[in-house]
């Protein structure tokens, strides 16, 4: 009964979003005009309806109710509470139900807040978003039905596949959710001031905040991503190239360049073209990623379907979805007007320099993750790995990097490098000692170097629009600038340390031998056998010391055996200090008694994620300065529109 409750609620939802639709667009002509008071309500039932769905998807998994054919082939009653629960989005149908949940919701939330923009464009944007989100119930309840039953009901069920069984994916794939589905909100603004023809700065006021809370996501949901992937797949590497890891780097990409465009837009009236057309590729990256993970046409831990049929759905929709765009687009561009003009030295001429150096990169790596796969259709096998992405990325990167370092010192409209150019000195000496540095350490690599160059001094310069200002007065967004830049510089700063001068090993010992691994004395003390909820494992005793005065610590590293389903999995143990990170991953056991043993020392990885979090740290600071910022506006001017009806009432009464 429940799970027909959850289907009832997901086809109401659809229907609904089909009125937004037909309703939202029947609004914007004169004989229509009397369905415009319906499509807000209907935009808020809809996302109650869509939350209830997946909260009753939730419930079903937490209660392993294996009549239904999703529990039953993705979870497992011997599976800990939380696992059960993450469970729910950790396979296709359930993570397209949170996708379309996330939808709703953001949608009904633009309806009931949003009072900005002109009604027409606001009445085009729910249509907009309506549309977009009817092709993702359909698809749901055509080709992926979430609550389908199961006959007979199984005794036990197949469980989720171990590598996901991680505190990890809790966090990592939601987060990921709520950025695709801001830009999907930024996308429908897009579609909304085309139809209507009003692209300015109301626009981009009311679409940046979505833009910016996107961006958060992405960004949170990329680092804990890395992370997971970093100590859960052992594999020492914190970024792989993965065509399912590149899935959510561009629209990243697309993102960022699309918050710096739609802010200048919002405060200075330029970059029209350029905020629609990137609210228009973000999203389009979003369904590219989509089609890419849930099509079946890549083999990865990351990526769920494997039918052909659900692929060429999405297919559909994202050919719907971004050719329909592109053609308005097309249509339309030429009626948007320039808006107001800059010089090229100026704040605005370096985020636009940023943002075709960001498009240069999002399509290196949008052709190295398609390339292989369309060479494979032609029978030809081709892998694109880090020798393709690292320096043809780079190529963009390294001025985009010199421009970020100078862009935020210049003024609106016009400027001159020479005025700025004292200012860059101690960023320029930073950067020499950083290749200095990197020569006496034996770091001979040349992007690392030039990336610790770089790291030192943007990680000076950052701070620099702080100069001058009173620091208890400096708007929030400010802040949150100058911590995104310096979360940059600190996450470059730990790429090139790990890529110059980590340390591998790989040895085959007897307990109660040791080895050595970078500045770690390591001695294997046993291998003991382990069970837990749903798994046996071996586990390693590890005692290490740092040089010769550190205290001794133990690590666990297991060799982890699961049942449901059967599978054999390597848990890292890791051990963090201030300069770096040691890895450690048990192998198999080999002749006489020896186990092998995979040992890395990673100096000052950790920066990398410490870097991603202040990046998205700065994100929310951000978005919390500009909300607060609309917030007073708002009241200031409903205060005057009350004091004016007062006035007029007294008038009337006198």
């Amino acid at each position: 009964m429940i799970a027909e409750l959850g289907l009832a609620a997901l086809w109401l939802a659809a229907a609904l979003a089909a009125l937004q639709l037909v309703a939202g667009a029947l609004a914007l002509t004169p004989r229509g005009a009397s369905l415009a008071g319906i499509v807000r309500p209907v935009a808020v039932v809809q996302g109650l309806l869509a939350l209830f769905a997946f909260l009753t998807l939730i419930y079903l998994f937490a209660v392993t109710d294996l009549s239904v054919k999703l529990v039953a082939m993705n979870s497992h009653s011997m599976k800990p509470l939380i696992f059960r629960i993450a469970g729910a989005w950790g396979n296709h149908e359930g993570s397209m139900l949170l996708w379309v949940t996330v939808m709703g919701l953001a949608g009904g939330l633009v309806a009931r807040i949003e009072r900005r923009l002109p009604e027409p464009t606001m009445l085009a944007t729910l249509a907009g978003q309506a549309f977009v989100s009817l092709g993702f119930y359909a698809f749901l309840l055509i080709a992926s039905n979430p609550f389908e039953r199961l006959s007979p009901v199984p005794q036990e069920g197949n469980g989720l596949n171990p590598l996901l069984q991680d505190l990890g994916l809790a966090f990592h794939p939601p987060t990921l959710y709520l950025g695709y589905v801001g830009l999907s909100v930024a996308f429908s603004f897009a579609i909304g001031a085309l139809v209507t023809r009003e692209v300015g700065p109301a626009f981009a006021k009311a679409m940046r905040p979505w833009v910016l809370g996107a961006w958060i996501f992405l960004t949170i949901g990329i680092t804990a991503g890395s992370y997971w992937a970093y100590y859960e797949l052992g594999w020492g590497g914190w970024w792989f190239w993965d065509p399912v890891e590149n899935a959510s780097l561009m629209p990243w990409l697309a993102a960022t360049a699309l918050l710096h465009s739609v802010s200048v837009l919002a405060s200075r009236d330029a970059l029209r073209t350029w905020t629609v057309m990137l609210g228009v590729v973000a999203f389009s990256m979003s369904m590219i990623g989509t089609f890419l993970v849930r099509s079946g046409i890549l083999t990865s831990v990351h990526a769920f379907a494997v039918d052909p049929e659900r692929g060429t759905f999405i297919l559909a929709l994202l050919a719907i979805n971004i050719g329909g765009a592109l053609t308005l687009f097309g249509l339309r561009a030429a009626t948007v007007s320039e808006g107001k003009r800059f010089a090229v030295t100026s704040r605005e001429g370096a985020l636009v320099f940023n943002n075709v150096m960001l498009s240069a990169i999002l399509g290196i790596v949008l052709f190295g993750t398609l390339y292989p796969l369309l060479a494979e259709a032609m029978g030809a096998k081709v892998s694109v790995g880090p020798p393709y992405f690292n320096p043809m990325s780079a190529l963009f990167a390294v001025p985009m990097l010199l421009v970020l370092a100078v862009g935020p010192l210049l003024r609106w409209r016009r400027d001159s490098f020479g005025r700025v150019g004292k200012a860059l000195v101690i960023p320029a000496m930073l950067a020499v000692v950083g290749v200095i540095l990197m020569i006496m350490l034996g770091g001979t690599a040349l992007l690392p170097t030039i990336g610790l160059a770089l790291g030192l001094g943007l990680l000076w310069a950052s701070v620099l629009p702080l100069k001058g200002r009173n620091l208890r007065r400096t708007p929030l967004p400010i802040w949150g600038m100058v911590i995104a830049h310096c979360g940059i510089a600190v996450s470059l700063l730990g790429m090139s340390c790990e890529s110059a001068f980590s340390v591998e090993k790989l040895v085959a010992i007897r307990p109660g031998e040791a080895t050595e691994v970078g500045p770690w004395q390591i001695k294997l003390d046993a291998v003991v056998p382990v069970a837990g909820p749903n798994w046996t494992a071996l586990e390693a005793r590890l005692l290490v010391r740092y040089g010769d005065t550190g205290h001794v610590i133990q690590l666990s590293p297991q060799s982890r055996s699961f049942w449901a389903p059967p599978q054999q999995t390597s848990e890292s143990a890791l051990l963090t200090r201030w300069n770096g990170q040691l890895y450690t991953v048990l192998g198999g056991e080999a002749e006489g008694g020896r186990w092998q043993l995979r040992l890395w020392w990673k100096p000052f990885v950790p920066l990398i994620w410490l870097g991603g979090l202040m990046i998205a740290l700065g994100g929310l600071l951000a978005l919390i300065g500009r909300v607060a910022t609309d917030l007073r506006r708002i009241i200031a001017k409903d205060k005057i529109e009350y004091r004016r009806e007062r006035q007029g009432r007294s008038g009337r009464h006198a």
